[in-house]
């Protein structure tokens, strides 16, 4: 990645002397497989006689002509950026180039169907990708119209952000001219084309105007698209965001792409989102996954007036735009879906993801220091995404959620396309709220690490509560202590042995110790619940009384997100090494069977993986992860035919299976001579269990080929690749080493083989890794695109070897890279972090009885 960085402090001097008007983009995607024509002309003024520069990542430069004289390209290009000298008051720059095809998932990315030969390409431009296609100003406040003119083969669908217009058709090929854009961002312009199909509905925005949807994905996948729930969450998500926000939709139709290796969840281009194919299920998919769909369209729809209409001015706000939208979907999918329990998902998914990325070495304030584009890249993060939104839940119970609301549509009135930073959205919140948001500002954005909660408690022999307060603590290296606005809940057991809450008060806590005299009197409950309903960012500890309670009952809670609340308090204490990781395990297998959220199930199993794999001591984790594979089978054979639980519990179990007897189970679904009632071995399924298979030794080649013979799809191809990396042998992984590390490869094709070489039942086959990891680390950064190589980093780091030699090793290698590339640094100070962590734990789980 040499010389693809970008300083704020160049960004801020580049504003400063140049104001775009306007870009017009030539494209021709007939010359083949590598290359494309990008012709570019931008309108801009600029201070008269200042220099500068334009972005273009390039093959090659033809001709370069700024204001009428010709600029020789091989002296002001460097294939990416172009230098401006001797800049006029107007100017017009005509940039004639080829740019590259990608296949990381960043530019224009190419994508071959194999099922019908057909090219399929789509743009991915956040962060700093639009270079990769056209010639271009490559930053957030820069904002400009745009107007593509794309020549493409005649039987093409060609999507942007403006409406699509009638081609004019020559010979094989047609060019479609789309009007200009409203004057937007760079990075949320987009192009997908190819013979994508395309379902198409309408719906009536809260102007009256008639806003065109689209639905495309590939001609092989467009059969598995259901497009009548997607749709619906879509009218959902407008009805919603428009009465709220006060401003109606601001584009002029709303497409929505399934597109092949994608490496994010989706991408909120202008009226042109991009979504990965996974949301297009071929399978019967799980609970969970259906509700991460409709989460992820309404956060990207949330995008249309927060990130796209209304835009960040720099990157260091990336959070706000994040996070607003991550809050603005789940609150949607609960008040107006058929999600309502949306907040009990992100509970157990989100908000642990951020306690997680809190208690990392690299965490950070939420708003965190931006310096220039890697430090972008890494900032996807849990503090960016799940506790901003965790951050923004509290603000809303903290000044209301109508006061919010009228904030916000205050904000998008007076900045419609525009940009701003932090202080203009708090000047609205504070004058609709009349909450004065400095001193809140500063502790919960400006500071990092995360708060824990207890209970302090007394009573006399009558059970009633003499003296109730609540203790707040925070990490040495981040001793911020905040005030929270959260609700204590009371919980006891009724007479068909139902935990119900019998009390709840709401109240605001602030410093180490806050008294609670409205809950002096009261009878004490089974269990006290602090942060009830989740209205705050903290963690919580359940004092001695109630956590026997929870641990007795923990499935008889009436609702969901208290027991999710529960269930993160006790995987946080096992990460904490201040509880077995074997005691937690035990919990989970005695109780899973008793959730009913496809989501809180899906992330239990991964707490089970991880607690095995990771945290239980070396000494116990073979003979407890037999038994959990057991446990497994158990759960999926007892589980309610066809239920989400009986899915979920069968691919866990191929997954943990370790001995002949479950390997044999494994087999007999996958040919068939095991059925369990109402589970369909599908093409999904079927792939889970050949690479369980294979990762035991029970597939070679010729039996993974047939498997990739009945699926000879891009999903059959990487779930192929998997298993293949997957194979207990010292040549699978020596050549799924070899071939991730190559750049062969794409991105998803990548993903699959480090997801191969990552499944093994002996640690010992990746142990001799190490060396060469390390030793290919600064040529991997310095020659692989971020998303390439961010991937070999983090899916090859020697984490399975929870040794402290693991921990010398990353300690030489980042010794001797120095104050080179601080972004990979990252990386691996957190991945380390999760090793620190496991040792911990597994000390903790070996000296208990």
């Amino acid at each position: 990645m040499p010389g693809m960085n970008l300083t704020r402090a160049e960004a801020a001097e580049r504003a400063s002397l140049i104001n775009v008007e306007s870009y017009e983009v030539n494209l021709d995607l007939t010359r083949g497989e590598r290359v494309f024509t990008s012709q570019t002309t931008v309108r801009f003024t600029a201070t008269p006689g200042a220099a500068s520069f334009i972005d273009a990542v390039t093959d090659t430069v033809r001709s370069v002509k700024l204001n009428g004289i010709e600029l020789d390209p091989a002296e002001v290009s460097d294939g990416i950026r172009i230098q401006l000298p001797n800049l006029a008051a107007e100017n017009v720059l005509v940039i004639d180039a080829d740019a590259l095809y990608m296949n990381t998932g960043e530019g224009l990315h190419r994508f071959v169907d194999p099922v019908d030969q057909e090219v399929y390409l789509y743009t991915q431009f956040e962060v700093a990708d639009c270079r990769r296609m056209f010639a271009v100003f490559e930053q957030p406040d820069m904002k400009a119209t745009f107007q593509f003119s794309v020549t493409a083969p005649k039987y093409w669908n060609v999507v942007s952000n403006a409406p699509t217009p009638q081609p004019t058709e020559d010979g094989e090929s047609a060019t479609w001219d789309f009007a200009p854009t409203q004057r937007i961002s760079c990075y949320i312009t987009a192009l997908i084309a190819g013979p994508y199909q395309v379902a198409r509905d309408s719906l009536v925005s809260s102007s009256g105007r008639t806003v065109e949807l689209g639905v495309f994905a590939r001609a092989s996948l467009m059969q598995y698209l259901d497009v009548e729930n997607i749709v619906t969450i879509t009218r959902q998500g407008f009805e919603f965001y428009e009465k709220n926000f006060g401003t109606p939709y601001p584009f002029e139709k709303y497409d929505q792409l399934f597109v092949p290796e994608f490496n994010a969840g989706a991408m909120e281009n202008a009226g042109a989102v991009t979504f990965l194919e996974e949301y297009v299920f071929r399978s019967r998919p799980t609970g969970a996954m259906v509700e991460r769909r409709a989460i992820t369209i309404l956060h990207e729809l949330a995008h249309m007036w927060f990130g796209d209409l209304v835009t960040m001015k720099w990157w260091n706000d990336l959070w706000l735009n994040e996070s607003f939208a991550e809050f603005m979907s789940t609150l949607a999918a609960a008040q107006n879906t058929e999600f309502t329990s949306a907040w009990t998902t992100f509970n157990t998914l989100e908000k642990n993801w951020a306690y997680r990325q809190d208690q990392l070495p690299s965490t950070h304030p939420i708003v965190a220091p931006i310096n220039d584009l890697e430090d972008v890249e890494v900032n996807f993060d849990g503090i960016t995404y799940a506790k901003g939104a965790s951050v923004l839940r509290q603000l809303v119970a903290f000044v209301g959620q109508e006061e919010f609301m009228a904030g916000v549509r205050e904000y998008f009135t007076k900045h419609a396309w525009g940009n701003t930073e932090l202080p203009d959205l708090l000047r609205e919140l504070e004058a609709a709220s009349g909450r004065d948001l400095s001193h809140w500002g500063e502790s919960w954005l400006e500071t990092a690490g995360v708060n824990t909660l207890t209970a302090q408690i007394s009573e006399d022999k009558h059970g009633a509560i003499t003296a109730f307060g609540i203790r707040q603590s925070a990490a040495a290296d981040y001793p911020t202590l905040r005030q929270h606005r959260l609700a204590v809940g009371f919980y006891s057991l009724d007479a068909d042995g139902k935990l119900q809450r019998v009390h709840r008060e709401e109240l605001d806590i602030d410093g180490e110790f806050t008294e609670v005299p409205a809950l002096v009197g009261l009878q004490r409950p089974d269990l006290v619940l602090l942060n009830d309903d989740d209205l705050t960012y903290t963690k919580i500890r359940l004092d001695e009384r109630s956590l026997a309670t929870a641990t007795e009952h923990l499935k008889d809670f009436a609702q969901s997100l208290p027991r999710t609340l529960v269930w993160s308090a006790a995987w946080d204490a096992v990460r904490e090494a201040e509880s077995p990781a074997r005691t937690y395990v035990q919990l989970l297998l005695n109780n899973i069977g008793h959730e009913v959220d496809s989501t809180v199930i899906m992330v239990l199993l991964r707490q089970l993986n991880t607690s095995l794999d990771s945290f239980v001591a070396a000494e116990h984790s073979k003979e407890l992860g037999v038994h959990a594979a057991d446990r497994l089978w158990e759960l999926a054979s007892e589980a309610d035919a066809g239920s989400d639980a009986q899915l979920q519990f069968t691919k866990a179990f191929a997954h943990r299976s370790r001995t002949d007897a479950q390997l044999d189970t494994v087999q007999s679904l996958f040919d068939g001579s095991t059925v369990l009632d109402g589970l369909a071995v599908d093409t999904d399924l079927r792939w889970a269990l050949a690479i369980a298979l294979s990762a035991g030794g029970r597939m070679d080649d010729a039996a993974l080929d047939a498997v990739l013979a009945d699926d000879d799809t891009a999903k059959g191809k990487a779930s192929w690749h998997t298993a293949r990396a997957a194979r207990p042998t010292a040549e699978a992984k020596a050549a799924a080493f070899a071939a991730a590390t190559s750049a062969n490869l794409s991105n998803d094709q990548q993903s699959a083989v480090i997801a191969g070489f990552n499944t093994t039942h002996d640690s010992e086959l990746l142990s001799g890794y190490s060396g060469q990891y390390f030793g290919l680390l600064v040529n991997t950064w310095e020659s692989f695109s971020h998303e390439m190589a961010k991937q070999i980093v983090l899916g090859f780091y020697p984490g399975s070897n929870v040794s402290e030699q693991t921990l010398e090793a990353t300690d030489g290698f980042l010794s001797s890279l120095g104050e080179k590339h601080p972004a990979m640094r990252r990386l691996l100070v957190e991945s380390k972090a999760d090793v620190v962590r496991a040792l911990a734990a597994r000390a903790a789980d070996a000296q208990a009885q």
